[in-house]
């Protein structure tokens, strides 16, 4: 790897100041890795022959944006980029450079490339900080190649992020931690510190973490001080549950593999039970116990299909908004989008009418029932088809004034077959009224002859 540094007798007092500071450093300094195979929790990004590790392997990294929460690994992956690259590594803060410490960089990348033919890493820290006209002054330099931008950003970049330097840059999305990842740093810290920590109090420390590597590092730095404190005769450090609990200023709540199913069991029959009291209890136990906040909003999608379906059909909008909100913003704030998610499902009217029907549905045709597609149903686009009967027969119903013709669309076989039938709570009241008066024959009369006239012109797919 290639640095740029300053020379003379002042190169020892650096390196000697250096030193100190690197044992002075927070843990969560110390133990930033220093090769692709020592990066936790992103193996989709850096595991054996995934895209940017064969790009940092190679050499051949061309600009990119790591986009991800705090402590997942962005500036340590832009650190490992640097030990493998045979290009000058510069790095800036966004938060405190300016348009002329760009410039800067770049007069010095165009010097280095014409004297050594050597080439520029640029490191961006929160490059979502730098605004439209320090974002323009890069472009330039990343369009003809003369800089390879690497930018960090907590920040969704295609909103933040200049679209002409964006779509210049490859876009690697860095995940939150899982308990698993995060609990192997902290295997790594305990051993860095000298210490060990009784199991309760390292899954505390984990699931705390909210997916965020440096904090559980942090976490762990106090706890392991705590517990010298409290016993600094004692042969070998052990953090205790005690230690974990005021290093996060938070108590551990009991939550084994009985707690997950139980807590989740009970929010979904709360939520079903109409009761949003409950239901927020039981949200509260599961984000105050580290839960996966995703999977919470993946079992609200499931329930306002299942429990609520047409009572209220804007139940699945509200639970598909607060998946995607997760995903968006994350915790803590995320709390709020799966609070209101929850409140409004709890007290929606509820119907298990359309979940009933698919399950029917498939159970009929599991046992066999099907039987051919009536005929004037079939395709009739291909030529010949209407020879063959496909399509004769079939009526239109936007041809029709009510918009609604009776004819035949199961098959033989399960013609008499009833699937879905609407509950006569909220929204499926109406539904269900709508089907009476179809299956009476009924309609609303016919429609304005503009309206009609509409839809001959947007008739649209007719055969």
């Amino acid at each position: 790897m290639a640095r740029t540094s300053a020379t003379g007798g002042g190169d020892l007092f650096a390196a000697a100041a250096e030193a100190q500071l690197a044992q002075q450093a927070p843990l969560a300094a110390r133990l930033r890795p220093l090769r692709l195979d020592d990066i936790v929790g992103q193996d989709d990004l850096v595991g054996p022959g995934r895209p940017l590790r064969v790009l940092v392997e190679s050499d051949r990294l061309s600009s990119a944006i790591f986009w991800g929460p705090p402590g997942t690994g962005k500036t340590t992956l832009a650190q490992v980029i640097a030990r493998h690259t045979a290009k000058v590594y510069e790095q800036l803060s966004a938060v405190s450079a300016s348009v002329k410490d760009v410039r800067e960089i770049v007069a010095k990348a165009e010097q280095r490339l014409g004297e050594r033919g050597q080439g520029t890493i640029l490191f961006l820290d929160e490059v979502h900080r730098f605004n439209k006209s320090q974002q323009d002054a890069l472009l330039p330099s990343v369009e003809s190649g003369l800089l390879v931008l690497v930018g960090a950003t907590t920040e969704n970049p295609y909103f933040e992020v200049n679209a002409p330097l964006l779509s210049r840059s490859t876009l690697f999305r860095l995940q939150p931690l899982d308990a698993d990842a995060v609990a192997q740093l902290l295997r790594k810290g305990l051993e860095a510190e000298g210490a060990d920590a009784d199991a309760e109090a390292l899954s505390h420390l984990a699931e705390r973490a909210g997916g965020d590597g440096r904090h559980a590092l942090t976490s762990l730095e106090v706890a392991v001080a705590l517990a010298r404190a409290r016993d600094p005769e004692a042969a070998g450090t052990v953090v205790t549950i005690a230690d974990a609990e005021a290093a996060l200023g938070t108590k551990l709540h009991r939550y084994g593999r009985d707690e997950h199913y139980d807590v989740i069991s009970a929010f979904i029959k709360s939520i079903r039970g109409s009761d949003p009291q409950a239901a927020l209890h039981y949200l509260a136990r599961m984000l105050e116990a580290g839960e996966d906040a995703r999977f919470i909003a993946r079992r609200l999608v499931i329930l306002a299909s299942e429990d609520v379906g047409e009572a209220d059909p804007t139940g699945l909008v509200v639970a598909t908004a607060a998946a995607h909100a997760v995903e968006y913003v994350g915790l803590p704030e995320a709390q709020l989008n799966l609070a209101q998610a929850v409140v409004h499902l709890a007290t929606a009217p509820k119907s298990n009418r359309a979940a009933l029907g698919i399950w029917r549905a498939r159970e009929h045709v599991r046992n066999g029932v099907g039987g051919e597609v009536p005929v004037h149903l079939r395709d009739a686009h291909y030529r010949s088809a209407h020879s063959l009967g496909h399509g004769v027969g079939y009526e239109y119903p936007h041809d029709d004034p009510r918009g609604w013709v009776r004819q035949q669309y199961l098959p033989d076989e399960a013609r008499d077959a009833v699937y879905y039938q609407p509950s006569r709570h909220g929204y499926e009241q109406e539904i269900a009224e709508r089907m009476d008066r179809l299956a009476d024959g009924a309609d609303n009369g016919p429609r304005p002859d503009h309206d009609r006239d509409g839809a001959d012109r947007d008739r649209g797919d007719r055969t």
